[in-house]
């Protein structure tokens, strides 16, 4: 009975995250995030070894145009983006907590396909200025920060995402653009798209999980039931 009543309880949890997220699709088929759920869990439960604690938290970035909009073709930034001023600092928890992300971003990279997958979590700029900020990764060297402000959201589904707490999946970026729906590029192959918010129990979104690919349409149901699954997952994981 009671293994009845704690499935029925973690469907629901699913059927809300869905519902809040504007996931609609998948509110009939929690079954499926809920598998996906599942496999997660079962990726954080295998031994995960912490090499080199710099190659956590820093990572190689690209350099910005001068007013910071866009990335600079080709050029990578002198020094890579350092995670440990915005999260406060390094201790074995917050590490602990970055291996594990790695983990689960490798999994969710493994069962999409994805040719690019990354984590971010909702902080506070040196600026002052809430924004998302990259904690984990695979795929080409992208930008680290998102301000998370309207004037930004025009142009970054990342942002969009981060300030609404609904999901946007991008069938086809260049008919997307050509709409003139805003879109921050960053790797020119990129043909879809699928940005889910990561809630928090208040219902606001404290990050973010953004997936791209090469090819058009690539985010069908399978593959939003385990990103939806990986935001459901993470904020008992987030540092």
């Amino acid at each position: 009975m009671k293994d009845t009543i704690s499935a029925s309880r973690n469907l629901d949890r699913i059927r809300r995250y869905c519902l809040a997220a504007g996931l609609d699709g998948l509110t009939s088929k929690p079954e499926l995030v809920e598998l996906a759920v599942h496999d997660y869990v079962n990726a954080l439960a295998e031994q995960v070894g912490i090499g080199d604690a710099d190659s956590l938290y820093c990572y190689t970035v690209p350099m910005l145009s001068a007013d910071g909009s866009c990335p600079v073709a080709g050029e990578m930034s002198p020094v890579p983006y350092d995670l440990t001023g915005i999260l406060g600092g390094r201790g074995d928890v917050t590490t602990r907590r970055l291996a594990l992300l790695e983990r689960l971003v490798e999994r969710a990279q493994e069962v999409t396909g994805a040719s690019w997958l990354g984590i971010y979590q909702r902080r506070t700029g040196v600026s002052g200025v809430p924004v998302l900020v990259k904690l984990s990764y695979m795929g080409l060297p992208s930008r680290a920060e998102f301000p998370l402000t309207p004037e930004f959201a025009h142009g970054s589904t990342n942002s969009t995402v981060g300030l609404s707490g609904r999901a946007m999946v991008i069938a086809d970026v260049g008919h997307h653009v050509e709409s003139g729906g805003g879109y921050y590029v960053c790797d020119p192959k990129v043909k879809s798209e699928a940005c889910l918010p990561i809630l928090g129990e208040a219902g606001g979104a404290i990050g973010i999980v953004d997936a791209e690919a090469e090819a058009k349409s690539f985010f069908g149901e399978e593959r939003l039931a385990s990103l939806a699954a990986l935001c459901i997952v993470l904020p008992a994981v987030l540092p």
